[in-house]
């Protein structure tokens, strides 16, 4: 008997609004789509705008890099991305192959010939026209506000204290979710929770002990909804600047902290 597909479960937040929502549409597999991300063209128009680019001039070599780190990130992390992002960086990599390859000897004036980019900005234009940039685009002091900071604890001199980066914050939510996969849990029916309850859940702890170990922290998670509800959770309380991460030794773990 063929087995019936479950529809996927799709996780959506988005940074520009007070109130980040859960779309709930599968049971085992996690789809994460962050705001300004909802599709490739709008992933490509990021990448355009903090290489500070001119979009009829792509740096498509670099943009093309980039793209494929964000994919690389994604699928290590086991959160499952849209088709079209991955046919987006097909064609990346079809266009950025096409450009490094020598141009053959022709009569042809330079002004007309084909510009493999060219469809690919014809695109990201009419895409842009649909969308006000200042909805679709983080500026600049947003990005700086998701830079991870560093906090300040005590500490004595045989400790010193290390920034933690957004890189750090992926790999333990990575472990954590490759330790939960493998564990072979009781299931028992909870009442779902909300990115809203997370986060107020979230900032009630830190704000009570002032700082908390964000291993510990995910370990206490009951599903893997809630794992990545902590997740999306933390991320937006570092980018408000409510709460830092920092590392007491390199390599150490993440501990969250109420900002002063």
């Amino acid at each position: 008997m063929e087995q019936q597909q479950q529809p996927t479960e799709q996780f959506s937040f988005d940074f520009q609004t007070e109130t980040p929502h859960i779309v709930r549409q599968s049971r085992d597999e996690i789809r994460l789509q962050m705001g300004e991300f909802a599709g490739p063209l709008d992933l490509l128009l990021y990448l355009i705008k903090q290489e500070q680019a001119n979009i009829f001039d792509i740096p498509i070599a670099r943009i093309t890099d980039e793209y494929l780190k964000y994919i690389r990130l994604m699928k290590n992390l086991d959160i499952s991305l849209a088709a079209d992002f991955l046919v987006m960086a097909a064609t990346l990599i079809e266009i950025k192959s096409k450009m490094l390859l020598p141009r053959e000897i022709s009569d042809v004036p330079e002004e007309e010939i084909e510009d493999p980019r060219q469809e690919l900005i014809d695109r990201l234009l009419e895409h842009q026209t649909y969308k006000n940039a200042s909805q679709m685009l983080w500026t600049r002091s947003t990005v700086e506000q998701a830079v991870f900071t560093r906090g300040r604890i005590e500490s004595d001199e045989n400790n010193s204290e290390v920034s933690s980066t957004v890189f750090d914050l992926l790999k333990v939510f990575q472990k954590i979710i490759a330790q939960h996969k493998e564990e072979v849990l009781l299931e028992i029916e909870r009442e779902e929770m909300s990115l809203a309850e997370m986060l107020k859940k979230l900032k009630q702890t830190i704000f009570q002990h002032k700082q908390i170990n964000l291993r510990e922290l995910l370990r206490e998670m009951h599903t893997r909804q809630e794992i990545v509800l902590a997740f999306i959770a933390i991320l937006e309380l570092v980018r408000t600047g409510s709460v830092n991460l920092l590392q007491k030794t390199i390599f150490g773990d993440i501990v969250l902290m109420k900002s002063e």
